[in-house]
Parts: structure tokens; sequence; C-alpha cells
């Protein structure tokens, strides 16, 4: 355990962070497992609006460093595709 007064302080403030990267992270792939809910069972209209939110949280998530600027790239490359490929076969079922 900590002794000093400022060794106590840091332990307080990380897990505060802690706490709240946690949440943040809880919070993305929340919202991605609801990104992929849609696109399941939804249509792709109702999908790209979850992905729009989705991009925002993810954009965030990467912003406070709780997850890389690239990884957030990758998620949200691989979310576009699925969205596009929902919305081609969608329009070559039409």
């Amino acid at each position: 355990m900590a002794h000093s007064r400022t060794a106590r302080k840091r332990v307080r403030q990380n897990l505060k962070a802690r706490a709240l990267n946690r949440w943040r992270l809880t919070t993305m792939r929340t919202a991605i497992k609801d990104f992929n809910e849609a696109l399941l069972h939804g249509t792709a209209d109702s999908a790209k609006e979850i992905f729009r939110k989705c991009v925002k949280i993810i954009d965030r998530t990467a912003q406070k460093g709780v997850i890389h600027k690239n990884q957030a790239a990758r998620r949200k490359s691989r979310m576009n595709a699925k969205l596009k490929a929902k919305a081609t076969a969608k329009a070559g079922k039409a």
C-alpha cells in the first residue's frame, strides 16, 4: 500500500480514472453491439443512424486515450464495410 500522501492521492486518482475508462470502453462496446444487432435484424437506414452514433462514441473513446486512434479507425472501417455490404445486398434484392 502507498505510504506517502502523494502516493495515496495517485492511487485515488488512478481508481477514478480506471472506473471512467472502463465505463467508456463498456459504452463503446455496447454501441457496437447495438449496431451489429441493427445490421442483422433492422433496416439499412436504422443501422446507418446507429452507425453515426457509434462513430461518435468510438472517436470520443480514442480521443480520451482509452483506445488507440488506429484501433478506432479500424473499428469504424470494419463497421462501414458491413454497412455498405448490407446496403448493397438490399439494393441487389430490389
